[in-house]
């Protein structure tokens, strides 16, 4: 029943108003990862009302950077249409661009708490992550996001892959690379590995999950990206894969700062509680 419903863009009309599957689906994700934010939160001990804040305010704030950064990447065209700018129905928004927007969000409202901010972005990255894995599939039922040309034996054969997206990955009669599945299943896997480290007794401190989360997407985006045909571009680099690539640097090395510097760090699993601001010494 599934593959039948994907195979079609748009999933109902709303009092004349076309509903997508593309947006359905990016809801149904974030739905799901509210819900086990909310659950973590409530078992380290944070206010019930800290989830509901982060909704209202993270989520269209998420929106609105996720659609400022397509535009801004794509301002050649948006600058000749911008009637379009405000039309995200058809299309035109990025990941990093809410993570990145959402993240801002979420420190300012740490700080005016007084929370350590990176014990929230640690009970939140993995089901952001998980939410991101859900979201691909709009791509999927929108056609779009995959990557260059491939056989339809490559399909079929090296990857074993079902009809329903075999099918959907064939456009005006070309087979493309499923990118959009590729990103899903590599961010499906770390969400895993990071909630199997995340919960094993002090193996991550404090911040360290947070990292865990950007070096894992990122190497995979890098990767991913570079097999796409919808870039975004910058001069004669892919941005997501500059992007990408930086936040592997970062990421790495801020692991290894935290483990050669933040000796006396809290272990994730050992926090009952919200932590102050700034760590202890």
């Amino acid at each position: 029943m599934l593959p039948l419903i994907l195979s079609y863009p748009v999933a109902f009309d709303l009092f004349g108003i076309p509903v997508h599957w593309y947006g359905i689906i990016i809801a149904v994700g974030m739905l799901i990862a509210i819900e086990w934010i909310t659950r973590e939160l409530r078992l380290k001990g944070f206010p019930e009302d800290i989830g509901y804040d982060l909704v209202l305010w993270g989520i269209p704030i998420g929106f609105i950077g996720a659609r400022i950064y397509y535009v801004i990447f794509e301002w050649s065209y948006y600058a000749a249409h911008p009637n379009e700018i405000l039309q995200i129905w058809n299309g035109g928004i990025a990941i990093y661009g809410g993570v990145i927007a959402g993240a801002l969000t979420l420190f300012v409202y740490c700080h005016k708490k007084h929370f350590h901010p990176f014990l929230m972005t640690d009970i939140v990255a993995p089901y952001l992550l998980l939410a991101q894995a859900i979201g691909r599939w709009g791509n999927f039922a929108n056609q779009e996001a995959h990557g260059g040309p491939v056989s339809e034996s490559f399909l079929r054969q090296m990857l074993h892959l079902p009809d329903f997206i075999v099918n959907r990955m064939q456009i005006d009669g070309v087979y493309y690379h499923p990118t959009f599945l590729y990103e899903s299943l590599w961010s499906i896997l770390g969400v895993i590995v990071i909630m199997w480290l995340r919960g094993r007794k002090q193996t991550l401190k404090v911040g360290e999950t947070t990292l865990l989360y950007l070096i894992w997407y990122a190497s995979g985006r890098f990767f991913i990206e570079g097999l796409r045909t919808d870039s975004l571009w910058w001069g004669p680099f892919r941005v997501s894969q500059v992007l990408s690539l930086l936040l592997v640097l970062f990421g790495v090395s801020a692991f290894i700062w935290s483990r050669t510097k933040r000796l006396d760090a809290q272990y994730y699993t050992d926090v009952h509680g919200p932590l102050p601001l700034v760590e202890s010494r």
